[in-house]
């Protein structure tokens, strides 16, 4: 497991989450880690357990609850009112992609295109991978950025890296 900037405790719950991954999907993974509640709730109130449930492959690019917590005031309650489902719903699809993607993929992927690869994302738009030293970071459709805090989380339909900052798409 490679991992970037992380603390004694945040370790070993991840390493927890990894070793039983070999049989729990994304979903799974996110729901027995507590740094995911916030993004586990959104998924289930936008609908999205099944598809992150389904074979996939899948990267996620997951906030944990301190990068929701960086949101505005009532931000997160707003999203997860039903009358902001498609809102929400878009917001979580542009923090994934279809494929697994390792980190060692990515960092591969940055170098061999100047520093920086353009992924697209199963919302459809678009976010920039580059590196800051040793660290991934994650540049979306508005300038915004976030880092990854904790990279390569196993999943038996792909794999999580943790960001330490919701990226969203760009407004319509």
């Amino acid at each position: 497991m490679k991992m970037i900037k992380i603390t004694l405790v945040s370790a070993l719950m991840l390493f927890t989450a990894s070793s039983i991954a070999q049989s729990e999907n994304i979903i799974g993974v996110a729901a027995g880690n507590e740094n995911f509640s916030t993004l586990v709730a959104a998924v289930k109130a936008a609908d999205l357990v099944a598809t992150l449930s389904s074979d996939g492959p899948f990267t996620v690019f997951a906030p944990t609850n301190d990068a929701f917590g960086k949101l505005p005031e009532g931000a997160v309650a707003g999203l997860l009112k039903p009358e902001s489902k498609t809102a929400l719903t878009g917001v979580l699809t542009y923090h994934v992609v279809a494929g697994k993607f390792e980190a060692a993929a990515v960092i591969d992927a940055i170098k061999a295109n100047n520093g920086m690869f353009k992924v697209t994302t199963v919302q459809g738009g678009e976010i920039i991978l580059s590196l800051e030293g040793a660290k991934v970071i994650l540049t979306d459709s508005n300038g915004a950025k976030a880092t990854v805090v904790i990279a390569d989380v196993a999943a038996s339909n792909g794999v999580i890296h943790a960001i330490d900052s919701v990226v969203m798409p760009a407004s319509k």
